[in-house]
């Protein structure tokens, strides 16, 4: 299991993370080990461009959301370097990034979900 599957599970649980993912491909959005916030969403309520904690295919990733597609209650993924992940459902989006080294990001109000503040720098 992966960093960011411990992330995703303590979201999915309703806590909000604070953490430093590694990697390049959210640059400039996210740099490698900025430190970010993430917390539980209402998945749709999510819109492209919005920054969020995914599983797509196997794997959780911190990208961003591409397309929407209300219907079928599935979002697309990708990073900032055109590379898109693919396709997931609703249950798979677990949190939204609510803010990047204590910068807000804007377009969170009202998509997030009640949770409560876990830190998982000390993990």
């Amino acid at each position: 299991m992966g960093a960011l599957d411990a992330v995703a599970g303590r979201v999915a649980g309703g806590a909000t993370v604070t953490f430093r993912p590694t990697g390049s491909s959210m640059v400039p959005l996210i740099r490698s080990r900025q430190q970010v916030v993430v917390a539980p969403v209402d998945p749709s309520k999510v819109e492209a461009g919005d920054i969020v904690l995914a599983r797509v295919a196997g794997t959780v990733y911190l990208h961003l959301v591409s397309s929407v597609d209300l219907a079928r209650k599935r979002v697309q993924i990708s990073n900032n370097r055109g590379r898109v992940n693919g396709w997931t459902g609703h249950d798979r989006v677990f949190g939204i990034c609510v803010a990047v080294d204590g910068v807000a990001r804007s377009g969170v109000a009202g998509k997030t979900l009640a949770a409560d503040s876990d830190d998982a720098s000390r993990a």
